[in-house]
């Protein structure tokens, strides 16, 4: 590393120090060297994949801030794997962090897509996406769409709730087409950021410029694009570029929390255009797909997670994007303290994040639960009568109530109308048997309490 670039670098890290924990800065920035700082780009070495990521999702705007007031340069960072990789032991195995330990130079290999496509994560494939019946439309129409640019589903609108792989499908699109296509010029964007831009265009009287950019792209993908309700300016923009960008036989994609019709105070030339092409829902990951996708992002930190400790995580995550935080925190302690990956360890290093969200949880949400799957009335689980299925409920629910909130038996029974503790001792151990013994009553506890946790 030349002398500037190390000068550059210690004045960033010594920027950054205060603001960073010491162990977090000792762990994942202390090892870091500045590698190049040109077109735009500071290119950054660690030495592994495993810090890589954690460096881009934890520290990424922290650490661009701190170049930009050293430099007084805007830069986007590409973060890669350096020289001197440690070996991690992992099940007793040793292997090399990196995934790209067979490539001599991984900046040369992905440089290029990250100067091209500075806001797509190279990650973000089609073979990287895991496909189930909730998403498995979505996906297909996705691929077809990389593969006949324009010709297709234009535009491909994918619709559904926060962490379910609408971002992950879009960017797949563009990883695709500029693998085949590298000149063509491809556009991903918040319409968050599309908007600051045609705001920004109108203020320094600049429109030419910005309509230019957008109108001449081969590829177009807004995300979160119903941020763009109300916005009646933004909207005249996206209009005519919309309708020049599918008469020059580009390719549109958009993605949003809900169908074009339900975006609100959205012009209705614009929402007819949305509705145009293919209108397609991803639904909320099951227990499988979870379990498949946090097996996938676990391979790309370079180990095989047990099928045990997979299923653990994805019962304990509302979503794809949490799974990814929670993998992280395993990816953490393996990379601090290199030990094979167990269900204890698991359960050790989420104990505190599991039990914020049961804390976060309140009583009456799991007597809803439980009242909602036996079809019975919250006043009868509380009240005095002792029909067989009553009973049943209202032991499912102590059992419940203790195990997933922790609840003082005395607690428990104040909430289930009035009981006394030693009612709601004998409910809980009665289940700690049939949990055991049978299978019914195992079922039902489960299916409750993976409707508790999402």
């Amino acid at each position: 590393m030349g002398k500037d670039l190390k000068t550059t670098w210690d004045k960033v890290l010594n920027e950054l120090q205060p603001n960073i924990s010491v162990g977090n800065f000792n762990t994942f920035l202390k090892t870091t060297n500045l590698v190049s700082l040109e077109d735009g780009i500071a290119t950054i070495s660690t030495n592994s994949l495993i810090l890589v990521d954690i460096l881009q999702k934890r520290f990424a705007e922290k650490i661009k801030t701190a170049i930009k007031n050293q430099t007084g340069e805007n830069i986007e960072i590409f973060l890669t794997v350096g020289e001197g990789v440690k070996k991690t032991k992992i099940k007793d195995k040793e292997m090399d962090s990196p995934l790209f330990d067979h490539i001599e130079d991984v900046g040369k290999l992905v440089k290029p897509l990250v100067g091209h496509l500075p806001r797509v994560r190279p990650e973000y494939t089609f073979s990287n996406f895991a496909v189930s019946s909730t998403n498995q439309l979505a996906f297909v129409s996705a691929q077809r769409v990389s593969d006949k640019i324009g010709e297709s589903y234009n535009p491909l609108f994918i619709y559904g709730p926060v962490g379910v792989g609408k971002t992950h499908l879009v960017q797949a699109i563009a990883n695709n087409v500029y693998l085949k296509n590298p000149d063509k010029k491809i556009i991903y964007i918040t319409s968050e950021e599309f908007t600051n831009e045609v705001v920004e265009a109108i203020r320094n009287n600049d429109t030419s410029r910005m309509k230019k950019r957008f109108r001449s792209a081969y590829l177009l993908m807004i995300d979160d694009i119903q941020f763009i309700e109300g916005k009646e300016k933004v909207q005249e923009e996206l209009f005519h570029t919309f309708n020049i960008l599918i008469d020059n036989g580009s390719q549109i994609c958009l993605t949003s929390d809900r169908p074009p019709h339900e975006i609100k105070k959205l012009e209705a030339r614009l929402s007819s255009r949305f509705a145009g092409g293919l209108t397609v829902d991803i639904g909320k990951p099951d227990l499988e797909l979870k379990t498949a996708i946090v097996k996938k992002k676990a391979e790309k930190f370079g180990f095989e997670l047990p099928t045990d400790v997979a299923l653990f995580l994805a019962e304990n995550a509302e979503d794809t994007r949490s799974l990814e935080g929670l993998l992280l925190r395993i990816v953490t302690q393996i990379t601090t303290r290199p030990e094979p990956v167990t269900l204890q360890l698991a359960e050790q290093a989420l104990k505190s994040s599991i039990l914020e969200k049961r804390q976060r949880l309140h009583p009456d949400d799991v007597i809803n639960f439980v009242c909602d799957f036996y079809n019975v009335k919250t006043t009868q689980l509380k009240g005095p009568k002792r029909d067989a299925f009553l009973v049943k409920a209202r032991q499912v629910c102590m059992y419940v109530l203790k195990q997933e909130l922790g609840l003082p038996l005395v607690e428990i029974g104040n909430l289930l109308g009035g009981r006394d503790h030693t009612t709601i001792m004998h409910g809980v151990e009665k289940m700690k048997v049939y949990v055991e013994k049978q299978a019914q009553v195992s079922e039902d506890i489960l299916g409750i309490t993976k409707s508790i946790r999402g």
